[in-house]
């Protein structure tokens, strides 16, 4: 297993993570730098997570010596993966560029231009759902500017979507998929949450939500299209629990750093703060789970990207787009490093380990024992 992976500070933390092993995915703790095997008492991350106290029960655990362990797997199994759309406003102006120039990136700066100059960029101090925020809504429905985007980063209701299927995210150092259909996508760096079946957020890990922009900028409704493709969900290195020296306050304080090198030389490198989202993760959590929504196995929750990556590559104008062989890392002084090689969607590994093929793992291995 590749530590180097981990924060530098893993021997002061508390984190669940997954790791290939001969006989299918194990499950393991880390707690102050030891390592401990959940798989036989829980055998998913998910039903370890759903322990009312998951910090206590690693002491069911039984210690694993870590310079044997597998490579990283995604830390999460069975909870659902779940994402946030326009929570920044930098991807929210962004999306409406989408709308506005039907997904055709040579149009792209023309619409970005014309936006600042009738609505300026500066929606930072706006409220969702305040009164302040319906009064730039009605200005906007006035100007004919209105958009289904700003309609989620402004108003009452925030966009969640389902990002993939259980199981089917990638860790690090797996290739992460572009649909060949799209001319131009780009990462989407993002703090993850971790969930319980009962809304308690338990810790946070790195993500990258990949997006096809022109697909999703034909239309909203190609949602599904532009965002759950072979590979197209990263989350790793591991979930970093919540305890006495690590919280939610902690993840919304850190700041992300994203670079993309290319084989062609390209290199991109840009800082996004979490803490500029423009929701509550309280509140967003509340509107993923409660009398309406349950999910029994828990949730991974993309928060939203505070990135939007714009420098031009090729021709001026034209802005980013990834390119097959493209190194997305994505860095957070607490959470650790998520890195990935970009790859067409046909030319990732095909997903074929899923919900029936873990569970036949555990029962050959007879897990879980209680």
């Amino acid at each position: 297993m590749d530590m180097t992976a981990l924060p530098a500070d893993w021997r002061e933390g508390h984190f669940a993570l997954r790791v290939d092993s001969p006989g299918g995915p194990m499950v393991v703790a880390l707690q102050f730098g030891a390592g401990f095997d959940m798989t036989p008492v829980f055998g998913t991350t998910s039903a370890w997570l759903n322990d009312p106290n998951p910090l206590k029960a690693i002491s069911l655990g039984s210690p694993v010596a870590l310079g044997s362990l597998g490579d990283l797997l995604a830390p999460n199994d069975l909870q659902a993966a779940k994402a946030c759309g326009v929570t920044y406003v930098r991807s929210m102006l962004e999306r409406v560029i989408e709308e506005r120039c039907r997904g055709d990136a040579a149009q792209a700066e023309a619409v970005r231009a014309e936006m600042r100059a009738v609505i300026g960029e500066d929606l930072t101090a706006l409220i969702p759902g305040s009164q302040a925020a319906m009064q730039v809504k009605e200005r906007l429905l006035a100007l004919g500017w209105w958009s289904q985007y700003l309609e989620v980063g402004i108003g009452p209701d925030v966009e969640i979507f389902s990002k993939a299927q259980p199981m089917a995210s990638v860790g690090p150092g797996a290739a992460i998929g572009i649909h060949p259909m799209s001319g131009w996508n780009n990462p989407e760096p993002e703090a993850v949450l971790a969930i319980s079946a009962t809304g308690r957020i338990l810790g946070a890990a790195l993500g990258n939500d990949v997006n096809l922009r022109d697909v999703e900028g034909r239309s909203a409704l190609l949602l599904g299209r532009a965002k759950d493709n072979n590979a197209a969900s990263a989350i790793g290195p591991a979930i970093r629990l919540f305890d006495a020296d690590f919280s939610l306050a902690d993840v919304v304080a850190g700041t992300t750093h994203l670079t993309i090198t290319g084989e062609d030389g390209f290199r991109l490198e840009e800082t996004g703060a979490v803490n500029a989202i423009a929701r509550d993760p309280v509140d967003i959590v509340a509107q993923l789970m409660g009398p309406h929504h349950q999910y029994p196995d828990g949730a991974m929750l993309y928060l939203g990207t505070p990135f939007s990556p714009s420098k031009d590559r090729g021709a001026p104008g034209m802005g980013f787009t990834h390119k097959v062989g493209d190194v997305v890392t994505i860095h957070s002084k607490r959470l650790g490093t998520l890195s990935n090689a970009v790859r067409l969607t046909s030319e990732c590994p095909p997903w074929t380990f899923g919900v029936t093929a873990l569970f036949a793992s555990l029962a050959r291995r007879g897990y879980p024992r209680r």
